[in-house]
Parts: structure tokens; C-alpha cells; sequence
């Protein structure tokens, strides 16, 4: 499958993000990691590097153990961390149930 665009990502990591424990999971790790950063400003530069391996932790577990699928990231980075972040913002304002409906029938 090619993917050019976001809009062409978003419904293949929605399919890949369909049970609610794997968003969790991410939405954990997400928050940790943007945790980390303020962390790495306000404490030590040290937080950067555990920043993504955090974050990473918790979506790469879903993946393997709840999904059981192959995280996004290794084929899309930069759309998968966008995607990340889109997901975060959905699942706390409650409109990700929604997108898995929509691109999971």
C-alpha cells in the first residue's frame, strides 16, 4: 500500500489502533512523553532521551500484546507520531470511539 498523505494514513492507523486498550496504552505513553520534554526544559536535558523511549514502551506493547499487529511506525514515522498525537486529542475529547466506527466496519 502506498501512502502519500495524512489523510491517506489516518484510516490504516485507526484499523490499526481498534481496541480500546491499545489507545489507552498509547494515550498513557503519549502523555508521559510530552511529560518527559517539559521535564528535559525544566530539569535536565536527560528527559529528551527518555521521551520517545517511553512513549514508545507503552504504544509498542499494545501493538504486540493487545493488538497483535506490526506498530505503524516502522513504515510511516512521521505520520505515525502525528497520528499519535491526533489520537490523543480524540480519545481525551471523546470523538476517537467515532473514528474507529467509521474506519473499522
Amino acid at each position: 500500500m502506498t501512502i502519500r498523505t495524512f489523510a491517506e494514513f489516518w484510516p490504516y492507523y485507526v484499523r490499526a489502533h481498534s481496541r480500546r486498550v491499545t489507545r489507552v496504552l498509547h494515550a498513557i505513553g503519549s502523555i508521559l512523553a510530552l511529560a518527559c520534554l517539559v521535564a528535559a526544559v525544566v530539569v535536565s536535558p536527560w528527559f529528551f532521551l527518555a521521551a520517545p523511549v517511553i512513549g514508545y514502551a507503552f504504544a509498542w506493547y499494545s501493538h504486540f500484546f493487545v493488538e497483535h499487529n506490526k506498530p505503524a511506525t516502522f513504515g510511516h514515522p512521521f505520520f505515525s507520531l502525528a497520528a499519535d498525537y491526533v489520537m490523543l486529542w480524540k480519545t481525551v475529547t471523546g470523538s476517537m470511539d467515532g473514528e474507529v466506527a467509521e474506519h473499522c466496519r
